[in-house]
């Protein structure tokens, strides 16, 4: 029986994973209608904002959010 293992050599590094993989600072609430709309009505952001938004550094971050709770999103309910 042979097994094959996946090659690890082109994951992160630990520190850039974990910033890639912090899912709690995003606006997201799963109302998205960023393939119809140039701002999503859930969270406000833009369709680059929510593609790039896991390689954003924390200030690109908070100012995105600054912007979005301005404009009084994030919305659940549109």
């Amino acid at each position: 029986m042979s097994l094959n293992f996946a090659d690890l050599s082109e994951l992160p590094e630990p520190e850039d994973a974990q910033r890639a993989f912090k899912a709690t600072d995003s606006p997201c609430v799963a109302v998205c209608s960023t393939l119809f709309d140039d701002i999503c009505r859930g969270c406000g952001r833009t369709a680059m904002e929510v593609a790039n938004w896991v390689f954003m550094t924390e200030e690109e971050k908070r100012a995105v959010w600054i912007r979005i709770k301005a404009q009084g999103y994030p919305r659940r309910n549109n």
